[in-house]
């Protein structure tokens, strides 16, 4: 298997930006990586408890797909869901409240970082059984169909998660009632901790789907502009009523699967390589400059996301917890 920046998918060629793509896509991923640095030292500081699951090397996934998603299209995601709610448009302080277990927090502080939801940012969790994104997304594709308003669920789950017996039940239901559903494997290569060599017998995760013929494809996901055209392709197929499609992004996390995993299973050459030839945000950056945009510009938007993200932090500091009463709210819809 191609490694996460390799050229996977060769044979499409990579469309260029605008200038104005370019710069959307690099304040939106600046965005979701100060978060989550944050986020990072927020958890060091007690203020964060639980698990907190960071997103950091993974930024060019959720904003190209979302770049390619119509409005109205509905997300919903695993753990590692930080930047798929930055993404969706949720706000930086309300996501970093409920990390922080405050009351101004997405879930009233109640769900913490792996359990968040906004029904006006078409966003529907955050899930921390692995591989529970995709029935429940396929859950959400089904109300589309039947109410025929032509919106696509897009679901992301793991490469680890992949292997779940829940997803292939899924595919089967998905391709035999046709529903509009985009299922995306951010293959990140390390699961919870073990190589995907170790793990899957079959490494391509874009034919996971054949044997219920849902097609897939295999690209790099380290390129925003790639992540773009792929997912405009594949929602276009959805949305023409044939039904699902599988995305398997290639991409990379920086840190460890978990605040508390040290990821010693690779190596810290193999990061820095991967930081050094593959990162998403830098690749945007040099484009940047070498259209002729002033370096200046682009240090007043890296210092616009990091007001943004201080302030966030500070809100979710200073917010007071939940009411105990909150324990009985929300229980039953």
């Amino acid at each position: 298997m191609a490694n996460a920046g390799d050229g996977v998918d060769a044979a499409h060629t990579v469309p260029d930006f605008t200038r104005e793509e370019e710069l959307h896509a690099l304040r939106e991923m600046l965005l979701i990586r100060r978060f989550e640095e944050k986020a990072g030292q927020l958890y060091g500081m007690g203020v964060i408890a639980g698990f907190c699951h960071l997103y950091i090397g993974q930024e060019a996934v959720v904003v190209g797909v979302k770049m390619a998603a119509r409005e109205g299209d509905q997300f919903t995601t695993s753990y590692r869901d930080h930047g798929h709610m930055l993404a969706s448009g949720m706000e930086a302080r309300g996501v970093m409240a409920e990390l922080a277990g405050k009351r101004g927090g997405y879930s009233k502080g109640k769900g913490g970082s792996m359990h968040m939801f906004s029904h006006e940012k078409a966003f529907y969790g955050g899930h921390g059984i692995v591989g529970a994104p995709a029935p429940i997304g396929a859950g959400v594709a089904f109300a589309n169909a039947y109410r025929g308003d032509g919106k696509v669920s897009i679901t992301f789950f793991g490469e680890g998660a992949a292997n779940q017996g829940q997803v292939y039940e899924t595919f089967n239901m998905a391709a035999l009632w046709k529903l509009p559903v985009l299922f995306i494997v951010e293959n990140n290569r390390y699961a919870m901790g073990t190589s995907l060599a170790r793990a899957a017998a079959q490494g391509d995760f874009a034919m996971r789907g054949a044997a219920f013929g849902i097609p897939g494809r295999q690209i790099d996901g380290m390129d925003v502009r790639n992540v773009k055209a792929a997912t405009a392709e594949a929602l276009d197929w959805c949305r023409s009523g044939k039904g699902p499609y599988l995305l398997e992004i290639q991409t990379y996390r920086y840190r460890g699967h978990s605040m508390s995993d040290p990821a010693k299973y690779r190596s810290k050459e193999e990061v820095q390589r991967m930081r050094e030839e593959h990162d998403p945000i830098e690749q945007v950056r040099l484009r940047l400059l070498a259209a002729g945009v002033a370096e200046d510009e682009l240090k007043k938007i890296d210092a616009t996301v990091r007001k943004i993200v201080a302030e966030a932090a500070d809100f979710a500091m200073s917010d007071k917890e939940p009411e105990p009463s909150e324990l009985y709210t929300d229980v039953l819809a």
